[in-house]
């Protein structure tokens, strides 16, 4: 017969020991987040000393991409720049870490230090090209960048709050962040880094034996299953944790990237459409959630859209609301009317659009509600007096402000049914 003594030791031992590993596994967060608190404090500070405070504009929409080897961030990154109307190419991590030193570590399938990245990718992301939006290729890796994103997130917002009420609110507008995760198997990620070896490997060959045409830089790991399968492992160890720990905060869409780039495609598009409750300003979106959507705002364009609807509320709030009056009390019951036909002109003589300010902002709030918006000034000219004297008939021209408005129609039931 056992001792119950001794189980219950045996049982205290093991509670004891999880204990350890857990207080461990907290130290070693602990000892991270205060590393990336160095890290952000050092890189802010040198940012702050070079360009200034005001300066600090960074991009409205960061897509954060990531995924194992060969999950296809390369290959779907295009996709989602067009699913976002993001005109920037996307910012490749691992291209803006070209140094030898940085070099021999991913050859090896290490991971560079998060100080360079950091740094790197700061100064990067003020770039102009970047301010209305930008997908980051490869970032975060690490919990220590994950830390360095939320500083970073901390930052921007108390821009946009400091910034929110004077004329340079529309370069510090409150940030949006998609963290989107391509995921496969290690099977997967291994035969599709070895093909991509092949592949390149084949083109670098017949680029030598034609002399035509550049080389593709080769990956020492794509021609080595050990190696592959390590840099995997890597992932898996250090990176995947580090995304999942996103989803917490910001919006999280995890694709299953095991399937054809079409399917896969698909995945990223139903994810990823657009949302104006999330995108848009609070203050913006309040102003225009009373209005009625007709349909899914299209992509194209979409992030100027955006961009010139909060400048709109930021810049010119009373004259913005005006216009969303006039139409919500004006124009949308004649649209209501109109709904089996999709088409609505609707003329106004209100002075309030002799702004030509107001016309765009018609046109974009419509577009943003799903219509297609039109408008146009005409002249007419209407008697005024007559003289009975002379018989002259004296004119004023009256300014006509006419809008037509488009969206998809009813359909009207036809035949005896």
């Amino acid at each position: 017969m056992s001792d119950p003594f001794s189980f219950e030791l045996q049982a205290s031992q093991v509670v004891t020991d999880q204990a350890v590993a857990a207080a461990s596994e907290n130290a070693v967060e602990d000892l991270e987040v205060k590393d990336a608190q160095i890290i952000f404090n050092t890189v802010w500070e040198d940012l702050e000393n070079e360009i200034g405070h005001e300066n600090l504009r960074f991009s409205k929409e960061l897509i954060l991409l990531g995924g194992a080897p060969g999950s296809g961030k390369g290959t779907n990154s295009e996709f989602i720049s067009k699913v976002r109307g993001l005109t920037c190419p996307p910012i490749i991590v691992s291209d803006l870490l070209n140094t030898p030193e940085a070099q021999r570590i991913k050859e090896a399938g290490g991971m560079v230090g998060d100080t360079e990245v950091v740094g790197i990718l700061f100064r990067k992301l003020l770039q102009p090209a970047y301010r209305d939006g930008c997908i980051l290729d490869g970032f975060p890796r690490t919990r220590v960048q994950v830390e360095c994103l939320h500083l970073l997130i901390q930052k921007m917002n108390q821009l946009y709050r400091e910034y929110h009420t004077t004329p340079l609110a529309i370069n510090f507008r409150k940030p949006t962040v998609h963290a989107v995760v391509l995921f496969i198997d290690e099977r997967t990620s291994i035969e599709r880094q070895l093909l991509r070896g092949r592949k390149i490997a084949a083109h670098n060959e017949r680029v030598v034996l034609e002399g035509a045409g550049q080389e593709i830089e080769l990956r020492p790991t794509d021609l080595d299953p050990i190696a592959a399968k390590r840099r995997y492992r890597v992932f898996k160890e250090k990176t995947w944790d580090a995304l999942q720990s996103l989803k917490q905060i910001y919006h999280y869409h995890f694709i299953d990237a095991d399937g054809s780039i079409e399917e896969v495609e698909q995945k990223i598009r139903v994810e990823l459409d657009y949302q104006s409750s999330l995108e848009l300003d609070p203050e913006t979106y309040d102003a225009v959630r009373g209005l009625p959507l007709a349909t899914e705002l299209g992509v194209h364009a979409r992030q100027e859209l955006v961009r010139r609807l909060d400048s709109y509320q930021l810049e010119h709030g009373e004259l913005f609301h005006a216009v969303i009056d006039i139409i919500e009390e004006r124009f949308m019951p004649i649209i209501q009317r109109h709904a089996i036909a999709g088409l609505a002109v609707i003329n106004s003589e209100d002075t309030i659009f002799e702004d030509p300010l107001t016309l765009a902002m018609v046109i974009d709030v419509f577009a943003e509600r799903g219509f297609r918006g039109v408008a146009n000034i005409n002249f007419a000219e209407t008697p005024d007096h007559f003289d009975l004297k002379t018989g002259k008939i004296t004119c004023r021209t009256k300014k006509i402000f006419r809008f037509q408005v488009r969206f998809e129609g009813s359909e009207i039931r036809r035949g005896g049914r």
